[in-house]
């Protein structure tokens, strides 16, 4: 019985101790867009597509999170530890989302900004898994993009908590 009790325990010990690198890209880029019918930068009608359709058009990972409200593992997102000028996208969509100088290292493992273009995100209230919080999605395709916190820097307060998956990044080289 010691024995099993030592083995589950060293099992868990182990499990808490594993280091996650991030998703390594050779690109920025976002190739899915390129199937995609519906992804543009410049369009800002709003879309009604369902999620099947969705389901047959995006990468089993953006579906997950953008349509399901899953959440990609903390400290993996390409975003996370990333510091390039720029704009934010709907990796859905191509909605305009953030500008990189609201971006602030905020150690929570996911990519963080204190303000959202006002035209790009709403909110709604995510009462998931026995908590309460503030889900923020694409005002365009009602994709999940994260959710937003009260703690975060000056001037908003506020930390936007999003995942990599639902992003794109553009770089004003790029432009």
């Amino acid at each position: 019985m010691k024995f099993l009790v030592s083995a589950i325990l060293l099992f868990f010990l182990q499990a808490c101790t594993q280091k996650y690198e991030p998703i390594k890209t050779s690109s920025m880029e976002n190739t899915e867009a390129k199937n995609n019918p519906y992804y543009s930068r410049t369009d800002t009608t709003k879309l009604n597509i369902s999620n099947d359709e969705w389901k047959k058009i995006l990468a089993p990972d953006l579906y997950a999170i953008a349509r399901e409200a899953a959440t990609e593992r903390a400290f993996t997102g390409k975003y996370n530890e990333f510091d390039e000028i720029g704009d934010y996208y709907c990796a859905v969509c191509g909605n305009h989302l953030f500008r990189s100088t609201s971006k602030f290292s905020s150690s929570c493992g996911w990519p963080s900004f204190f303000e959202a273009d006002k035209e790009g995100v709403y909110y709604k209230r995510d009462t998931a898994y026995g908590m309460d919080r503030v889900e923020v999605l694409c005002k365009r395709c009602d994709s999940h993009l994260g959710h937003v916190f009260d703690d975060g820097p000056k001037p908003t307060g506020l930390r936007y908590c999003m995942n990599s998956v639902s992003l794109e990044f553009v770089a004003d080289t790029q432009k």
